[in-house]
């Protein structure tokens, strides 16, 4: 979409042209198609035991919203403790209710390293049946910024409690993938947000999207759409049921830059084609390439070998990311596959 830019005359002139613009941007938004569910061509998922993860998050504080919040006298959600969205996903949860949230505060904080940083768990059964959250992060505790976000459902319907969601309609939107699977979240996209420095995360809150169209209870996406998803669920397991959050990158694990000084190994040709050599292990080494989705295209553990030849028919084009883990470091380089 190409906008032309020229001079307006007068402050009504420029109005009309931000009121198109705006209007011409909510339609690319309607009509955009986003990622599909977990392990299908182009989903972003990423599995809980997908070695990407460089730890998970160590504490948990929820705050219960009600099981319907158009019916008050039923309470709030009770199922499960802040403790279940400790650790490694496991399908074990802690349930919000209506509108309810959590935060996760982190000793380590997060950073934007290259692709995904962090990515959230819920415990769906289903590719399809989907309660949704918005996520925000901190890089001071106390204020929060929420990432952009979409939801292409339709609005003229209720989805009931049990209905169904499409995921290519879903995007930056905690709850997108199915149990064991993470929907990940790129710092970089809050980049130019004044006072959010974000390579020193240290909390992030992830909060219930009630799901409801009724004008008294309506939730809207960053386009103000309302969000439309399974409404009411009024059970003790109410609202968006949080597993765990995998770290991607923080302060100890992350971007390119901290580990060039030290890196040791040897990699090329860089850029490469027909194949890529790195060697000079020392110890029992992992080595992952990724690619800007932060999706693992390669994977070995070097035990006896000081070299691996890796061919290039095995690698996608583009630029990737070689991460070699021992037990006392891990390092991260650029590669370019022409």
């Amino acid at each position: 979409m190409v906008f032309q830019i020229k001079k307006y005359n007068s402050p009504k002139q420029l109005q009309l042209f931000v009121v198109a613009l705006v209007f011409c941007l909510s339609i690319a938004s309607a009509s955009a198609q986003f990622a599909p569910p977990a392990e299908q061509e182009g989903s972003t998922a990423i599995k809980a035991d997908s070695n990407i993860f460089v730890g998970w998050a160590k504490n948990c504080i929820v705050e219960r919203g009600l099981m319907d919040i158009s019916n008050p006298e039923l309470g709030f959600a009770s199922y499960g403790a802040d403790s279940n969205a400790i650790g490694i996903a496991d399908n074990v949860v802690v349930s919000f209710g209506d509108g309810g949230s959590a935060q996760i505060n982190f000793e380590v904080p997060l950073v934007d390293g290259p692709g995904y940083d962090f990515a959230v768990f819920e415990n769906s059964f289903l590719d399809d049946f989907l309660e949704l959250a918005y996520v925000k992060v901190s890089s001071d505790g106390e204020n929060f910024y929420r990432f952009t976000n979409t939801s292409n459902t339709q609005t003229e319907e209720q989805i009931s409690t049990f209905g169904l969601l499409d995921a290519t309609n879903i995007n930056n939107l905690a709850g997108k993938y199915r149990g064991g699977f993470g929907t990940p979240f790129d710092l970089h996209e809050l980049s130019v947000i004044p006072g959010l420095d974000i390579h020193n995360i240290v909390a992030i809150k992830i909060i219930d999207v009630i799901g409801s169209i009724d004008p008294k209870y309506v939730n809207f996406d960053s386009h103000l759409n309302p969000i439309n998803d399974p409404w009411p669920t009024p059970f003790e397991s109410s609202g968006f049921d949080l597993d765990a959050v995998g770290i991607i990158h923080n302060q100890e694990n992350t971007a390119i830059e901290q580990f060039e000084d030290k890196f040791e190994y040897s990699i090329g040709p860089n850029p490469f084609s027909s194949f890529l050599k790195i060697g000079d292990f020392k110890e029992e080494t992992e080595v992952s390439i990724f690619n800007l989705n932060s999706k693992i295209v390669f994977n070995l553990t070097v035990e006896g070998q000081n070299t691996v030849l890796i061919s290039g028919e095995e690698l996608p084009k583009g630029l990737l990311f070689v991460r070699i883990s021992t037990i006392e470091n891990i390092v991260t380089r650029k590669i370019l596959h022409n």
